[in-house]
């Protein structure tokens, strides 16, 4: 992939630009302009930028062979300049090229878009596991591997939302992971189909209900991603977005052990509170 890194950079060089003028310290989201793809925070991303690029340079070879070949076509073989038109029925050389050099392109871009494809699925020697299932309309995950508890992250009302923090992407809680690690994400669905999609990270994978599907995830440069379901949903599809902090190791480690005292302590409330409910049911129907 080297080698089209560097047939790439020339068409690449502008998107990039303006894509790094409106960089800021939340690196993992869409900004005002940005016309290139968001800078990638993990290899699986690096590759895909790479691999877009790629097709971005065939494409323009392509666009611009075919213009330059209409535009000889109309000078060369027009009425006027061609007042007798040729009889020629075939050329077996011209046909054989207009065969044989689309099936080069075709194994030039499937040969580096299978050994992606398979890179991406491939889970790469896992040190965690991180679980998200899709509801209408919220996320909730699980840490198996770091306490096993589970949490819900819904999308911050306009009156929730802090300073710096965007409009329709902010979760009321985050997902986080430490860096340079490899994660595997789990995926799945508790009612309709969801998709867990993260640009940053070159991810986009669907929650099906009754199914588990796996991919993973290395983010090697701390800061605040965001991304959204992009699997319509229902009527609040627009409002399932994922946030995730990307933290030091050692940060992450404090994460985890705050946090399964935190969400431990919310669960028992929740308990108490739904055996509460189901003891006064209980007693409303032996009253009736």
């Amino acid at each position: 992939m080297t080698a089209w890194r560097i047939l790439a950079a020339p068409m690449a060089l502008f998107g990039t630009l303006v894509a790094s003028v409106s960089a800021q310290a939340d690196h993992g989201m869409a900004h005002p302009w940005q016309l290139g793809l968001q800078p990638p925070a993990t290899p699986v991303a690096v590759q895909l930028n790479d691999f877009h690029n790629m097709l971005l340079v065939i494409i323009t070879v392509i666009a611009v062979f075919v213009t330059l070949l209409l535009i000889y076509v109309f000078v060369k073989f027009n009425a006027k300049a061609n007042p007798t038109p040729r009889t020629t029925t075939h050329n077996t050389l011209l046909e054989v090229l207009w065969t044989a050099i689309p099936i080069l392109i075709l194994v030039i871009i499937a040969i580096p878009s299978f050994k992606l494809l398979y890179y991406a699925d491939s889970t790469k020697d896992a040190e965690m596991t991180i679980k998200a299932v899709g509801h209408q309309w919220y996320w909730s995950y699980e840490y198996p591997d770091n306490g096993d508890f589970t949490f819900d992250a819904a999308m911050l009302g306009d009156d929730e939302i802090k300073d710096g923090q965007p409009r329709l992407l902010a979760t009321d809680e985050a997902v986080v992971i430490p860096v340079n690690t490899n994660v595997r994400l789990l995926i799945a669905a508790d009612d309709v189909i969801h998709a867990w999609a993260m640009p940053a990270f070159g991810i986009k994978l669907d929650g099906v209900p009754g199914r588990l599907n796996e991919t993973w995830v290395r983010v090697e440069k701390e800061g605040t991603y965001y991304g959204q379901c992009s699997e319509l949903c229902g009527t609040g599809h627009g409002f399932m977005p994922i946030m995730v902090k990307v933290v030091s190791k050692e940060a992450f480690a404090a994460w985890a052990i705050k946090a399964k005292e935190e969400y431990a302590s919310r669960d028992e409330k929740s308990g108490v509170k739904l055996a509460a409910v189901g003891t006064q049911t209980k007693v409303s129907g032996t009253a009736q």
